[in-house]
């Protein structure tokens, strides 16, 4: 069977891939966490779409969508399985990988900056929120670090929707309060999660 075959050759792949990472920490005397190195390599695309499937993703796109229109504020929900390559080896934190997506996506460049990432690393059970300057001067840390723990609170009884909608739903609170819809608002940004 060519599909059995493929999938056969990949796993082996991956495990000479992690073989030799481990090899080569070792060998130079890194400090490479192997657990997370391990979860990394087995959070594949399916696990993904288990916690996420298209449903879920539907759902959370229409509660971003309600939640712009009442407020004036731009959320993006990106969902990465694991980290690889560089970034993995290098010990990227969540945090740094938010902060890059926060860049990369255009997050910042809102007209008011209200701009809000919600990213998750399924990988690492792990949520990091990124405000822009706007909002994150009439929020702060503090706030945004709850709903991450409430998020992963949830995640970690395997309610990734249920999760979602808490943290969205929160973000959404704490924009209306700060940020109200008015006739200048537009949406900037796409409302669709985006699965890495």
């Amino acid at each position: 069977m060519v599909d059995g075959l493929a999938l056969d050759s990949a796993a082996a792949d991956s495990a000479a891939v992690a073989a030799a990472l481990v090899a080569v920490a070792l060998r130079d005397g890194g400090e490479m966490n192997i657990q997370r190195l391990l979860s990394h390599l087995a959070t594949t695309d399916r696990a993904v779409r288990r916690a996420f499937p298209t449903r879920a993703l539907n759902t959370i796109e229409q509660a971003i969508r309600t939640g712009e229109s009442q407020h004036g504020g731009q959320l993006r929900f990106v969902v990465e399985g694991a980290l690889d390559g560089s970034p993995l080896w290098r010990g990227q934190s969540a945090r740094e990988r938010a902060l890059d997506l926060f860049a990369r996506m255009g997050v910042w460049d809102t007209a008011h900056n209200s701009g809000v990432l919600i990213y998750v690393l399924l990988a690492d059970r792990a949520v990091e929120i990124v405000a822009d300057r706007g909002i994150h001067a009439c929020c702060g840390a503090d706030m945004w670090s709850g709903v991450c723990q409430r998020m992963e609170a949830q995640f970690a009884q395997g309610r990734f929707e249920a999760g979602a909608m808490e943290g969205i739903a929160a973000v959404s609170h704490l924009l209306m309060q700060h940020f109200p819809r008015d006739a200048g608002h537009g949406n900037e940004l796409p409302d669709r999660p985006v699965l890495l």
